[in-house]
């Protein structure tokens, strides 16, 4: 029974990252749908173009949000929130990739989700509040310099996985966190052809969706 009860945690934990708060925060504040326009990314980035920056600080604390909660939700019922064992949990395991694929392929939002910067940002803090800081880190610090919100997202996900091994070694939620950035990376394939053809859109700009 205890079985049952954990593995339904993994379909629960996509339900939950197949919220889009892109869509929920656009509809509530009456902005364009943000699938139809700029990107078409229903994304914290995307959201920004409409020049309402509370909207976009809202998408993005939404969908990091639903990644924290899905995580610390599986440790409290674990009974591990010092993560001494859950770290090779395959029902935490499961739980990371599931949250953040329903951020991708959202049920409610027919499975057009976004890139999952945020969701991967809230996932790893619900891991660990010191690994979440020095990806979040890795990410402002490209992103105030360079002003490219997708070179940051990138830089941020090849590190994610590198400060959890450093942390914490090999364990098996470092494979689902490699994982969840190797998807991140995937879904910025676009934006990094933009990047080295040099018309990736800065933070912050304005782009007509094509």
């Amino acid at each position: 029974m205890i079985f049952t009860l954990d593995i339904l945690l993994i379909p629960l934990a996509y339900m939950i990252g197949s919220i889009s708060f892109a869509v929920v925060v656009s509809k509530c504040m009456n902005l364009p749908n943000p699938h139809s326009y700029g990107s078409g990314n229903p994304g914290a980035t995307n959201v920004l173009r409409t020049g309402n920056k509370l909207a976009a600080a809202l998408t993005f604390l939404g969908d990091a949000l639903k990644g924290y909660f899905a995580v610390m939700l599986v440790r409290v019922l674990l009974g591990d929130q010092s993560l001494t064992t859950s770290l090779s949990s395959w029902v935490l395991c499961g739980v990371v990739l599931a949250v953040f694929l329903g951020h991708l392929f959202p049920i409610f939002h027919g499975f057009k989700g976004g890139k999952g910067v945020a969701t991967a940002c809230g996932i790893l803090f619900g891991v660990n509040a010191i690994l979440g800081i020095a990806t979040l880190s890795t990410w402002i610090i490209v992103a105030a310099f360079l002003r490219y919100s997708s070179l940051a997202a990138l830089a941020a996900a090849v590190f994610g996985p590198i400060y959890f091994v450093f942390l914490f070694g090999f364990q098996p939620m470092g494979i689902a966190l490699l994982t969840v950035c190797s998807l991140l990376i995937w879904r910025h394939r676009s934006n990094i052809q933009n990047l080295l053809n040099g018309t990736e859109s800065r933070i912050g700009s304005k782009k007509t969706k094509s």
